[in-house]
C-alpha cells in the first residue's frame, strides 16, 4: 500500500504565493516520475506539474512561468510552488505517482484565491 499526504494549502489572495509539500510512504517499489492535478468545483481533474527523479519537469500551459515543482531531499517527496496566483488557481491540489501500474492520489490540499 502506498499513501501520499499533501499539506501547504490554504487561502491566499490574487497575486500572491503558496507552497505545497507531498511525501509518499509505504510499499513503494520504484518511482521515477511525481504529478500534481488539481480540481476545481464542476471541472475535470487535471494535470498541473510533474517531475522526474532526475528532474525534468513537465507543466500544464497554464500555469507554465508561474509554478515551479521540483524533488525534496527525502526520497519521495515534492514540493509545488504557486506564484501569482489567480481566482482560477482555485482548486484541490493533489499529488499523485503511479507505482507498480497502479496510480495512487493523496487526499488532496485546498488552495483558494481570492480577487
Amino acid at each position: 500500500q502506498v499513501q501520499l499526504v499533501e499539506s501547504g494549502g490554504g487561502l491566499v489572495q490574487a497575486g500572491g504565493s503558496l507552497r505545497l509539500f507531498c511525501a509518499a510512504s509505504g510499499s513503494i517499489f520504484t518511482v521515477n516520475y511525481m504529478e500534481w492535478y488539481r480540481q476545481a468545483p464542476g471541472k475535470q481533474r487535471e494535470m498541473v506539474a510533474g517531475i522526474t527523479t532526475g528532474g525534468v519537469t513537465n507543466y500544464a500551459d497554464s500555469v507554465k512561468g508561474r509554478f515551479t515543482i521540483s524533488r525534496g531531499n527525502a526520497k519521495n517527496t515534492v514540493y509545488l510552488e504557486l506564484n501569482s496566483l489567480t481566482p482560477e488557481d482555485t482548486a484541490v491540489y493533489y499529488c499523485s505517482l503511479i507505482n507498480r501500474g497502479l496510480r495512487y492520489w493523496g487526499q488532496g490540499t485546498q488552495v483558494t484565491v481570492s480577487s
